[in-house]
């Protein structure tokens, strides 16, 4: 099959035309408060997100958030901010040349420490914790009462073996969130297995409705040893609705939802603890998966909010 490559992602430039950051005009009393509960209101959401033609508008976003036009780009950042709470306060840059540019933004220096203690596994990725805990042999949880198969997620039975009784953490990246994800151990990348698949929103509406959700997403299976004891980990990117693509540092392919292979992908890239693995194209789900005697940090929990380089597991003992 052909692998289509192509030139490693930049880092976002600032307008050309000197324009400032879009900044809305305030809003009409209620405006935003009211388009937010709107959102919120589970079976709307979940008609408006799902029960679209999901392939075709994901493919129209990756064309149509790369338009590089002032009026196209201020009009789309500003609808933005009405439905999300969208903050820059991170960002290394302020401009943005594209509705592109600011969702795939890089962060200040910085912005992101990591925690220094080498038996702690940091969070990957900004993100609401979702399911986490243990392992029930090879089943996790998508949602309360939603089981699903790690050997159906990883397209791998031999593989989910390796995390029988393991640990499970689930990060969703909102749309408004940072979107890079980064290496949360010393460790090597030596493989990824690419699944193509549907792009389900992972909400926790969609996640309470449909079964097996990740497992029938586009996704990217990481497999990650540490370079302290030799865990392996894998860490499971989910691309959703609207997410047009992602992208890694260390290998030269943008996959996406027209990528037609190769699936396996083999390298050797050495990754010091929160080095940039890569990014999505918009907000969407990381799972990350660490075998028997890892355990969850303090702070993980369902609902909590983590940024990236806080602790997630810690290795056993």
């Amino acid at each position: 099959m052909t692998d289509p490559r192509g030139a490693g992602p930049a880092p976002a430039a600032g307008i050309t035309d000197g324009s400032p950051l879009p900044v809305p005009a305030p809003d009409p009393p209620g405006v935003g408060a009211f388009l937010r509960r709107l959102a919120s209101h589970e079976q709307l959401n979940f008609l408006l997100t799902n029960r679209i033609p999901r392939v075709a508008l994901t493919r129209f976003m990756g064309w149509f958030s790369r338009i590089e036009q002032p009026l196209v780009r201020d009009a789309s950042i500003a609808v933005w901010r009405l439905f999300t709470d969208l903050d820059l306060t991170d960002a290394r840059e302020r401009r943005f040349e594209s509705l592109h540019a600011c969702f795939t933004r890089r962060l200040r220096e910085g912005a992101r420490p990591q925690d220094p203690d080498p038996r702690v596994l940091v969070s990957p990725c900004d993100g609401i914790v979702g399911a986490c805990g243990d392992v029930n042999g090879t089943r996790v949880f998508q949602a309360k009462g939603y089981p699903y198969s790690a050997a159906e997620l990883f397209g791998d039975p031999a593989l989910a073996e390796r995390f029988r009784d393991g640990c499970y953490v689930t990060l969703r990246l909102t749309s408004a969130m940072y979107h890079h994800f980064h290496a949360p151990l010393d460790g090597r990348v030596h493989r990824i297995d690419y699944i193509s698949g549907d792009c389900w929103n992972v909400n926790p509406v969609a996640l309470k409705r449909i079964e097996r959700l990740y497992c029938r997403n586009e996704r990217a299976v990481v497999h990650f040893t540490s370079d302290s004891g030799g865990h392996p980990l894998v860490i499971v990117p989910v691309a959703a609705v609207l997410v047009a693509s992602m992208r890694f540092t260390f290998v030269d392919v943008r996959m996406h939802l027209r990528y037609r292979g190769p699936n396996r992908i083999d390298c050797d890239a050495a990754l010091a603890k929160g080095a940039e693995m890569g990014h999505f194209e918009h907000g969407s789900t990381i799972i990350v998966f660490a075998p028997r005697g890892f355990t969850l940090a303090a702070e993980v929990r369902t609902g909590a909010r983590l940024r990236a380089g806080m602790p997630l597991m810690r290795l056993p003992d």
